[in-house]
């Protein structure tokens, strides 16, 4: 019987921020790939188990910026073979009014979660030489954004907490690369205004937003056993934007 492309049948997988947008696909495709899914949320608890009952997953909450919730997160997911950290916010503002609060929230939620779940994952995959860890950046990591230097620094630490990792954990058989969206439709573009959309439309070569679904097929390509040679990568899903 031949082999469905990027099966992920029989193995276990962890998605950081799964109740809505990107989060919500990535948690549907490795499903729909053959994954069993644990599905993590901090606010959308009833859209995180409406999704679960949906694919056959199960719904944890979880503050994956905070260590011992991380901790207890991946505890509670098992034995995981894949951990994809999706889980971000943002605080936009400029850098003179910006609060400690906003810069430390989202530095915790959205760079420190990684490597607190990290920590905590790549135990067990090491163990059995086995794994792989894709975390989710954002083109503001890579281009930077006026009002979003908070934002902008938690995606590029991203990057390079990957790259580092990647290199740390090669010679265990255990990957970790990066997948970086473009301007995608989710929640937090609908609100943007339209000269906004208008003008990252006109710098995006293939000249539309992307879709949650396009990001969430290059993480479970980056996840399969086709994929078994790439490690460290930066994978732009950005319509050319990055380019």
């Amino acid at each position: 019987m031949t082999q469905a492309f990027c099966s992920l049948e029989g193995r276990s997988a962890l998605v950081t921020g799964a109740s809505r947008g990107i989060g919500r696909s990535i948690a549907t495709q490795l499903a729909a790939a053959g994954a069993t899914v644990t599905l993590s949320y901090r606010t959308g608890g009833d859209e995180a188990e409406f999704l679960a009952t949906e694919i056959g997953g199960r719904a944890v909450q979880a503050d994956v910026s905070d260590p011992g919730s991380a901790r207890a997160l991946v505890e509670e997911a098992g034995d995981i073979d894949i951990l994809v950290n999706n889980a971000g916010v943002t605080r936009d503002g400029l850098l003179v009014r910006m609060s400690d609060e906003d810069w430390n929230t989202v530095i915790d939620t959205n760079l420190a979660s990684c490597f607190y779940t990290c920590r905590a994952a790549v135990r067990g995959m090491m163990r059995k030489r086995a794994g792989t860890v894709v975390n989710i950046s954002s083109i503001v990591g890579i281009h930077g954004n006026w009002g979003q230097t908070n934002y902008a620094a938690s995606k590029a630490g991203i990057i390079g907490f990957t790259k580092s990792l990647a290199r740390e954990l090669g010679s265990r058989n255990v990957r970790a690369n990066v997948v970086v969206p473009g301007y995608v439709k989710t929640q937090l573009t609908d609100v943007l205004p339209e000269e906004a959309t208008g003008a990252m439309l006109q710098n995006t070569p293939l000249g539309r937003l992307g879709e949650p679904d396009d990001v969430a097929g290059a993480v479970r390509f980056l996840c399969s056993d086709e994929a078994s040679f790439i490690t460290g990568a930066v994978l732009l899903v950005d319509g050319g934007l990055g380019m």
